[in-house]
């Protein structure tokens, strides 16, 4: 996906012929014109040319939605969930700070009824999870590591250390070559950084 184009009011964006304005523009002389700063849109909804938009940075502000992987950074913990900040929707940061729960029955699809929270995670771990309900002003949004591309991908052991894993449910020090339980992630190869 392409970075967003920023304007200026009275920046010319395009001809009449190429869109159809949208909000936060205006039309002279055959050009369409941004009416405000902001990030520009182009939309196809339907029509034969596309509308195109400017929106302020407040509006283009990217939400966790329902089955959006993020990535999250956890908090605390207690034997019957986990609380998390979540960071990332996908690749793009948020500028605001979301809260996130992932419940103990929601760590892992098989043996639900057998998973110990702190054997799970621990405060301080990078997690990749699915949101799997929304909340709202009071409450925290629900998430998911029930699959195994999901779960911790980044812990540092009591010394310091960034641990390595060496299962599905456990990761070792490299230093002190320690080993903790955690539900680890199988990260996908398009993750991985050279």
């Amino acid at each position: 996906m392409s970075p967003m184009k920023l304007c200026v009011p009275g920046e010319r964006l395009c001809s009449t012929e190429d869109c159809i304005p949208g909000t936060g523009t205006y039309l002279r002389h055959g050009y369409i014109f941004a009416s405000l700063a902001g990030y520009v849109l182009r939309k196809n909804e339907g029509e034969e040319l596309p509308v195109i938009s400017v929106v302020r940075e407040t509006e283009a502000q990217l939400l966790p939605d329902v089955g959006a992987i993020v990535t999250c950074k956890v908090t605390s913990i207690n034997p019957r969930f986990a609380k998390v900040h979540i960071l990332y929707v996908g690749s793009t940061p948020l500028k605001d700070r979301f809260r996130g729960t992932i419940r103990k029955e929601d760590v892992r699809a098989t043996e639900k009824d057998k998973v110990e929270t702190y054997k799970s995670f621990r405060p301080g771990d990078i997690v990749l999870a699915k949101v799997i309900s929304l909340g709202d002003v009071q409450s925290n949004y629900l998430l998911t590591t029930a699959e195994n591309e999901l779960g911790v991908v980044v812990a540092h052991s009591e010394a310091g250390a960034q641990m390595v894993p060496i299962s599905w449910c456990e990761m070792q020090c490299p230093r002190t070559h320690a080993k903790e339980f955690r539900k680890v992630a199988r990260v996908q190869p398009e993750y991985l950084q050279a």
